[in-house]
Formats: structure tokens, sequence, C-alpha cells
């Protein structure tokens, strides 16, 4: 991976507008405010103009694409990220995240959205398919499950459409990991205790991130979205952790 910043003093880059547009064919819900942030952590160093204004290289742009792309289908915290970047930047692959037994990296940042879909029960890619507004049909195809099953998931409460109608790729991902575990014999209604687990953690972690959220720092979105990945990244170890020790004693291990 390149290094944040250019050499050379090349500042024929291009605006932060610009990169927005180019961003936002992959990634719609990515702002100026969500760039700016991601400067201010350090994961890329774009120039500066003469007047101040900020000049990204392609490789700043590529960047941006791979942290991004962690984010949204990793759930991987930034502060993981940078680590990755920084092993990088310094071609020292004993410090990728990857070879950490805490760590699950993509295998490749560039197609992190078919990465994403390599779960238990995966039919095909996300390639032919928009994944921020999936038809039910488009689901159901993705998923490899039926109708009934569908309804199923929706009437238990683990699949939910949007406002519109349509689905996204967590969909697909929440229906293909309960159709492998109707491979063990649990079916949608036994895993009503997930939906409602999980929404208990939505409403204590609430209390913290949405005062973050309301602040006035053009930042504050941005801010607040990453403490959302770091706790999502948090609960889920949490929670496995539980899980493997409750069962742990039920085996009498």
């Amino acid at each position: 991976m390149t290094a944040p910043g250019r050499s050379g003093g090349d500042l024929s880059g291009a605006s932060i507008g610009s990169v927005l547009a180019q961003l936002r064919t992959d990634f719609p819900d990515v702002t100026i405010s969500k760039i700016r942030f991601l400067e201010s952590e350090g994961l890329v160093r774009p120039e500066r103009s003469a007047a101040g204004y900020r000049q990204f290289s392609p490789a700043d742009v590529q960047r941006l694409r791979h942290v991004l792309a962690a984010q949204r289908d990793h759930y991987l915290p930034l502060r993981v990220i940078k680590e990755h970047l920084d092993a990088l930047d310094r071609d020292d692959p004993e410090g990728l995240p990857a070879r950490r037994s805490d760590v699950s990296w993509p295998r490749s940042l560039g197609n992190a959205r078919a990465d994403a879909a390599t779960t238990p029960g995966r039919t095909d890619d996300f390639d032919n398919v928009d994944t921020t507004r999936m038809t039910q049909e488009e689901l159901l195809a993705a998923a490899g499950i039926g109708q009934a099953a569908l309804t199923e998931l929706e009437q238990f409460g683990l699949v939910r459409p949007g406002p519109a109608g349509f689905y996204d790729t967590d969909a697909v991902l929440v229906a293909r990991t309960a159709r492998a575990m109707t491979d063990f014999g649990l079916q949608p209604r036994h895993l009503r205790s997930f939906r409602a687990s999980a929404d208990r953690e939505v409403g204590l972690l609430a209390q913290i991130v949405t005062p973050m959220s309301r602040q006035r720092d053009p930042d504050a979105r941005a801010r607040a979205d990453e403490v959302v990945r770091e706790l999502a990244v948090l609960s889920l170890r949490l929670h496995a952790l539980l899980v493997k020790i409750g069962l742990r004693g039920v085996i009498g291990n």
C-alpha cells in the first residue's frame, strides 16, 4: 500500500469534492466530514495547495477505498485498519493484523464486497446487485433461501426491509447465517433470542453514541460512526466468549 501523502511537490491532485464523487459510487454514505475525519485520524494525508486546499493523489483515493471497504464489509475499527496500513507502509508483513488471532482481515480490500459474501451458505457474490437497494427477489437469490424462509425471518424480526421496502447487504448476510444455522436444527423461531439480545444491546450502546452524533462539530457523525464500529466489534467478541464459556460448561470441558 502506498503511504499517505506524496513526494516531489506534485499538487495536481483531486479536490475533496472530486474524491467524494468518486467514492460515492461504491460508498453512498460517505461524506466530506467522514473524509476529513479519516484525515484527522491519520488514515490519509493529502498534500495541500498554496491556498491550503486538500489535493488527493490516486494513491490517497485508493487508500480511502481500502479503509471504507474494511469498515463497511468487515466492521473493523480504525485502530486495526491503521495498524494494517502502517505495516504495509513499512513493508512489514509480520505486523499485519491478519497474523493476529483476534482479527480477521479481508483477503482483498480491492474486492471487499465479494469477500464479505464468503459466509456459510453463500451462493454468488453481489457483483450484479445494488446492495444498498435490493428487491425481495434479489435478496432471495443472493441469500439462497425461499419465500417461506424469508417470511419466517421477518416474522421473528431477524430480517427487516427498509422504509421503502428494499433490503441491503446486511439483510443478505443475516439470512445466509440463519440458513446455515438450520443445518444444526435451529429454526428462525429459535433465533428470536438473538434479536431480543441485539435490541437490548442497541438500547444500551445508543446511550453512548447518540449524544456524540448530536454534537455541532461537523465531524461528530464520523466519530460516532467509528465508536459504533468499535463497540460492535467489542460486543461481538464479548458475546462469542460468553457463549463459548457457557457451552464449554455444558460439554464438561
